[in-house]
C-alpha cells in the first residue's frame, strides 16, 4: 500500500519542487515589499475576475452587454444624443398631461376650503377622466363598478376611516376583520386549518412578500442569492422582487404552442441557489394556466417552495368548478404549494389596495414578518410591508367578501367567463387574427401573422377601447370583467375588431404609428438600460405640475 502512495505522491512532489524553483527564480531579485505587493494585486485582479465571471446575481453575457452600453454611453457625441432625445420626450409627455388640465395647485391654499367648495372640486378633477370604463371599454382595470358596491364600500370606508392595524389593542374590530378576511381567502383555495397569510396593498406586494419569506429561508441555509425560477410570462412584480431583496430570477421558456412553462427547462435551470418555482394561474398577457402540478412534482423532488400566482384569477379559479367550468387543480389541493397570491381588488370587487398572500403553514408565513427588539421607541413589528395602513380598506373589503358570499362569486365567475369564452370564439372566427394558447380564464391574448397587431390597437384606441398591448411576441390583450358581461359589450368589441381588422387588411403593411411605433421601437434598441431611461421620463411626467 506505501509503494503504492509512493508511486503517485512522488511525481506530484517532483512537480511541485518545479513550480516552486520557478516562483524562487522569478522572485530572487524582487524585495520582500515587491513580493508582498504583488502577491496582494495578483489575488485582487484573480478575485475580481472570478467574481465578474461567476456573478451569481446575474448571468455573464447580460452583464457584459450592460458594461459595453455603459461605456458607449460615455461616448461625449452619444451622451448628447440621449440627453436630446430625453429632454424632447420629456417635454412631450408632459405636455400630453398638462393639456388635460388647466392648472395645479401649488402650495396649500393660505385658507382651507368650506367642505362644499371641496366637493365642487372634486367634481370638477372627475370629468378630467375621459375613458368611459363605465360602458365596458377598458381592459381589467375595473373590474365590477356596481353603484349599490360603491355605496356599501363608501359607507363601510367612512365607518373605519380613522382605523390602522398596526394598533390592534386600539382597533380589535379591523384586527378580527383582517383575520377573517385571510381565513375565508385560506379555506376558499382549500386550504386547512395550519394555512396562514396577511392582507397586503395589492398583487405586488402579495409577491414581495412571497419572495423575501423563501429568501430569508434560503439565506437561513447558507445561500448568499437566493434564485427565483419562473417562466418569462410571470408578472414582472417578481423582477422587483429580485431587485429589493438581492435575489436572482432565472425566466424559464415556454411552450410556443401552449404558451405554458417548459417544465423541463425549468428542471435543468434547478440549482443550490433555487429557492421558489413560480407558475401562473394565470398569466397577465395570455390568460393561460401553468402546469401547477408538474412544477409541484419538481417542488417535490428537490425540496423546493412552489408559489401560484394567482393574483389576477384569485377570485375566479376557487370558483370555477361550481359555476360549471373545469380548470387544473392550483390550489393547496396540489401536494407541494407552499403559498398563493390572490388579488380581492380584482374579481373580488374589493377597493384597491387590497390582497392577501396565503402559505401551506405558519412557519413560512413568520419569515415575511419584520421585527426589531431593539429600538429606542419600543419593539416594532409588522407582519407586512407596510407600518401603518388603511383599516377602512381592510373593513371594505371584509364588507365586500361578505355581502357576495360564495353564491355571488360564483355567479359573477359563470358570467365573466361566458363572456371570455364567447369572445374568444368570435376572434378565432375573425379572418386575420390568432388567440394565443388556451385561455381557460378571464384573459385573452391575441395576435396576427398577416398584419401588425398593434395597428389593431390603435384602431381600437380610435374607436373608445383601452386594451393592454404587449410584447414578445406583439399582441394585444382583453381582460374581461364584470362589467363587459353587461349586455351587448362582447358584440360592440367583437364588431370593432372586425371592422378593424377589414380596414387594415386593406393595406397590411402600411408604415404603423403610435402605441406600435412605440413597441416597436424598444424591441430594436439593444440596450434595454435605454428603454428604462426613457420609461423613467414618463414616471417623471406623472409628477410633473410646470406647464411649459
Amino acid at each position: 500500500m506505501s509503494n503504492a502512495l509512493k508511486f503517485v505522491l512522488d511525481p506530484a512532489f517532483s512537480g511541485l519542487d518545479i513550480v516552486k524553483d520557478k516562483i524562487n527564480s522569478v522572485c530572487q531579485n524582487l524585495q520582500p515589499w515587491q513580493v508582498v505587493l504583488y502577491t496582494c494585486g495578483t489575488t485582487v485582479v484573480v478575485i475580481s475576475v472570478k467574481n465578474f465571471i461567476f456573478n451569481e446575481e446575474e448571468d455573464l453575457v447580460p452583464r457584459m452587454k450592460k458594461k459595453f452600453f455603459r461605456l458607449v454611453k460615455m461616448i461625449p457625441l452619444v451622451k448628447k444624443k440621449i440627453k436630446e432625445e430625453k429632454t424632447k420626450m420629456s417635454y412631450e409627455m408632459e405636455e400630453s398631461f398638462h393639456k388635460q388640465v388647466e392648472g395645479y395647485i401649488l402650495a396649500l391654499p393660505a385658507k382651507g376650503l368650506p367642505m362644499d367648495s371641496v366637493i365642487d372640486e372634486l367634481k370638477k378633477y372627475k370629468q378630467i377622466a375621459e375613458i368611459d370604463w363605465e360602458s365596458g371599454l377598458v381592459s381589467g382595470t375595473v373590474y365590477n363598478g356596481d353603484p349599490k358596491l360603491t355605496d356599501l364600500m363608501s359607507k363601510t370606508y367612512g365607518m373605519f376611516a380613522w382605523t390602522n392595524p398596526l394598533h390592534a389593542d386600539v382597533f380589535p374590530d379591523i384586527r378580527k376583520m383582517e383575520a377573517e378576511v385571510v381565513r375565508m381567502c385560506c379555506s376558499m383555495f382549500n386550504g386547512d386549518s395550519d394555512t396562514a397569510g396577511t392582507m397586503t396593498s395589492g398583487g405586488t406586494e402579495s409577491i414581495l412578500m412571497a419572495c423575501l419569506a423563501y429568501r430569508n429561508i434560503a439565506r437561513e441555509r447558507g445561500v448568499n442569492i437566493p434564485e427565483i425560477i419562473a417562466p418569462i410570462t410571470i408578472h414582472a412584480a417578481f423582477d422587483k422582487a429580485a431587485s429589493y431583496f438581492r435575489m436572482k430570477l432565472t425566466h424559464i421558456p415556454i411552450d410556443e404552442e401552449t404558451r405554458m412553462v417548459d417544465i423541463k427547462a425549468m428542471r435543468r435551470a434547478i440549482n443550490k441557489n433555487t429557492c421558489m418555482l413560480v407558475g401562473s394561474a394565470p398569466n397577465f398577457p395570455h390568460g393561460i394556466i401553468d402546469s401547477i402540478e408538474e412544477i409541484c412534482q419538481l417542488g417535490l423532488k428537490y425540496n423546493i417552495p412552489v408559489h401560484v400566482d394567482c393574483c389576477l384569477g384569485g377570485f375566479l379559479v376557487p370558483f370555477m368548478e361550481k359555476a360549471g367550468y373545469k380548470i387544473p387543480m392550483c390550489d393547496f389541493r396540489v401536494d407541494g404549494v407552499t403559498s398563493i397570491s390572490a388579488d380581492t381588488h380584482k374579481y373580488a370587487f374589493a377597493p384597491k389596495g387590497s390582497s392577501v398572500i396565503l402559505y401551506r403553514n405558519k412557519d413560512i408565513r413568520q419569515r415575511q414578518f419584520f421585527v426589531q427588539p431593539n429600538w429606542p421607541g419600543g419593539i416594532y413589528a409588522t407582519s407586512s410591508m407596510g407600518g401603518s395602513r388603511a383599516g377602512a380598506i381592510i373593513a371594505a373589503c371584509w364588507a365586500t367578501l361578505v355581502y357576495f358570499g360564495e353564491e355571488g362569486y360564483v355567479n359573477s365567475t359563470r358570467k365573466i367567463i361566458a363572456t371570455t369564452r364567447k369572445i374568444t370564439d368570435g376572434l378565432r372566427k375573425i379572418k386575420g387574427m390568432k388567440v394565443y394558447g388556451d385561455p381557460l380564464m378571464s384573459v385573452i391574448g391575441f395576435g396576427s401573422d398577416e398584419f401588425n397587431i398593434f395597428r389593431l390597437a390603435d384602431y381600437m384606441t380610435s374607436k373608445g377601447w383601452a386594451l393592454n398591448s404587449l410584447q414578445y411576441p406583439n399582441s394585444v390583450h382583453l381582460c374581461v370583467t364584470f362589467v363587459h358581461t353587461h349586455e351587448g359589450v362582447a358584440e360592440r368589441f367583437l364588431g370593432d375588431v372586425q371592422k378593424g381588422v377589414i380596414e387594415i387588411l386593406k393595406d397590411p403593411n402600411s408604415e404603423i404609428g403610435g402605441m406600435g411605433a412605440i413597441y416597436g421601437m424598444a424591441q430594436t434598441i439593444p440596450d434595454k438600460s435605454m428603454v428604462t431611461e426613457l420609461v423613467g421620463c414618463f414616471l417623471d411626467a406623472l409628477y410633473s405640475t410646470e406647464k411649459h
